[in-house]
């Protein structure tokens, strides 16, 4: 039995690793142990959970669905681990985390030196990047994401924060092209948008009855960062949509002007995201913790001293 259920975990950790090179290095197993794991589950189990090619092992159809089933037996099975590790109270080894550049700069990465320095066994890893990173193929134990997973079952998540979203622009904008009072009114207006490659992403704004509806105003200028995006605001270069702890200084200083203050306004989660089938280890569940108890929704967390 115990054999059977090692076959299992190999299958469940080459389909994460995305390949049996890497799940050997993982599991600290040769290449070809891995391979001849795989291949007597395929022989128990009767089909072929992999389609391999000189470089490459995709998962079949059958393989898709043994997977998804395989993914709660092993969660379960790491749970359980993760339980007595916890009473041992014992915060270490390595921990690596990817999220947003600025997110990460000026709210997660000081919460995080600061749980660091409270537990000196702890190895953390912090990676800033403002590309949708693969947690399972690049080896991460956690990520920090906008917005909810959708259907992804190979993922987990819990909200950390919710942030606010506010429409703004420069005093000196305002006084060249006029303030926009509806909608319609936008289409007179610049608009920096965030974009990453071909792909923009739609502002929530409220319509005449205060409903949150998407919209896509005309975007003269276009950044995959929402820092530049606030400099060239302040600027006065355009209207911007931004989260209201990045702009609250510089509407306290009058360098912008928040715009429909009186109306619905959106809002974006933020959320901790794990691997599925990956039990959570103190040191993750703690860091997350960490991070939703001081998170802040219109503020910036100071660094350690």
């Amino acid at each position: 039995m115990r054999d059977k259920f090692d076959g299992v975990q190999i299958f469940v950790e080459a389909v994460e690793a995305g390949g049996f090179a890497r799940a050997a290095d993982r599991l600290s197993l040769s290449r070809s142990a891995v391979g001849k794991a795989v291949a007597r589950l395929e022989e128990r189990l009767g089909v072929r959970l992999f389609q391999r090619t000189t470089r490459t092992q995709s998962l079949t159809e059958a393989g898709q669905q043994f997977y998804e089933h395989c993914l709660r037996a092993v969660a379960e099975l790491r749970t359980g681990e993760a339980l007595l590790e916890s009473g041992r109270q014992e915060v270490a080894g390595r921990l690596r985390i990817s999220m947003p550049v600025l997110l990460g700069r000026r709210c997660a990465a000081p919460i995080l030196l600061d749980y660091a320095k409270a537990h000196p066994k702890l190895e953390l890893d912090l990676n800033f990047s403002d590309r949708v990173i693969d947690l399972i193929a690049d080896g991460f134990d956690l990520g920090l994401r906008f917005g909810a997973l959708g259907n992804n079952s190979s993922l987990r998540a819990r909200r950390l924060v919710t942030e606010r979203m506010v429409l703004c622009a420069s005093p000196s904008y305002l006084d060249a092209r006029g303030r926009p009072e509806e909608l319609a009114d936008l289409a007179g207006h610049d608009a920096l948008a965030y974009a990453r490659g071909d792909r923009g992403y739609a502002w929530r704004l409220p319509d005449a009855n205060g409903v949150l509806v998407p919209v896509s105003p005309h975007s003269r200028l276009r950044f995959d960062d929402v820092e530049v995006i606030l400099s060239a605001a302040k600027a006065g270069l355009g209207l911007c949509w931004l989260q209201h702890w990045l702009i609250r200084d510089s509407l306290q200083k009058g360098e912008l002007v928040q715009l429909w203050a009186e109306r619905p306004y959106a809002t974006m989660d933020c959320y901790a995201v794990w691997p599925a089938a990956r039990y959570l280890p103190l040191r993750s569940r703690l860091a997350i913790d960490a991070l939703a108890s001081r998170m802040p929704s219109d503020g910036i967390v100071k660094h350690p001293g």
